[in-house]
């Protein structure tokens, strides 16, 4: 059953090569169970190119975000700035980034992280466009290095929000909006999630599936698989709305409505 109003995916990979073999299908299938809109995260410059070729090919129905995730960010050079400035200011980008700190992974070092992180805050601020940000066991690093930024910015969302109360309130009392995803559905992990989630004021809440990863755990029937898709988001909204102790319609109104303001989306797609 489609919600009403219809949902947005504040993100999905959906340049990820799992989706190389049935794309079209994914969001054909997502907007069927009411996910009418998608932002396409760009976690590479490469990616990034890939995200905005694929919202040209219906900018009524996708957005792109522009940046590098803190898991490259050793393969970002000051001489890529240029292209990324390009990349960031095409119509068919709404926020800067996946960018920001992880030292969970450390797939790149604390100091190319950081100065990465600076770039394209830098970049985010002479754009004028929001940032989509990224922050996993680096709170303290990626809060100082955000402050500095902060005052230029045209706001922020904490994507894939996963953090303890402390976190949370500190990206509050920023006015970042937050993003919650599937990890709400995880009874190993997220429990904490589902009783945080009910201190997020309605106007800085976003949904997103992360899509192909993140599959919610507690889905009925078990997928056959265990990539994630857009379809499933009407589902961790439910979940969402059950913890918060809201009617789903609130939830998905007041969630499309902050995506469509947050990313820009014409102003048709307005609910």
């Amino acid at each position: 059953m489609t919600l009403s109003p219809t949902l947005v995916d504040i993100g999905l990979n959906l340049a990820h090569d799992s989706f190389d073999h049935d794309r079209s299908e994914v969001v054909a299938n997502a907007m069927a169970a009411g996910v009418r809109h998608m932002v396409i995260t760009g976690s590479t410059l490469d990616s990034t190119q890939r995200a905005i070729e694929f919202v040209r090919t219906d900018p009524q129905v996708f957005r792109a975000t522009a940046g590098v995730h803190p898991h490259h960010a050793g393969e970002l050079r000051q001489d890529d700035l240029p292209r990324l400035r390009q990349l960031l200011a095409a119509p068919e980008v709404g926020a800067a980034g996946e960018c920001g700190l992880d030292y969970f992974r450390n797939f790149s070092s604390h100091a190319d992280q950081e100065r990465a992180f600076r770039w394209q805050l830098e970049l985010a601020a002479e754009s004028g466009k929001p940032v989509f940000l990224h922050q996993r066991d680096g709170h303290d690093a990626f809060m100082a290095i955000l402050k500095d930024y902060l005052p230029r910015l045209a706001g922020g969302v904490a994507h894939c929000f996963t953090g303890d109360g402390r976190e949370l309130r500190d990206y509050l009392e920023l006015g970042l909006s937050i993003g919650i995803t599937g990890w709400i559905c995880d009874e190993r992990r997220g429990q904490h999630l589902r009783e945080l989630v009910r201190e997020i004021p309605l106007d800085q809440l976003l949904v997103e599936t992360d899509a192909p990863y993140l599959l919610p755990r507690d889905l009925q029937p078990k997928p056959a698989h265990r990539r994630n898709e857009p379809k499933y988001l009407p589902h961790i909204v439910k979940v969402i709305a059950a913890c918060r102790g809201e009617p789903v319609a609130t939830v998905a109104a007041a969630t499309t409505r902050n995506a469509v303001k947050f990313f820009s989306f014409p102003g048709s797609l307005a609910p």
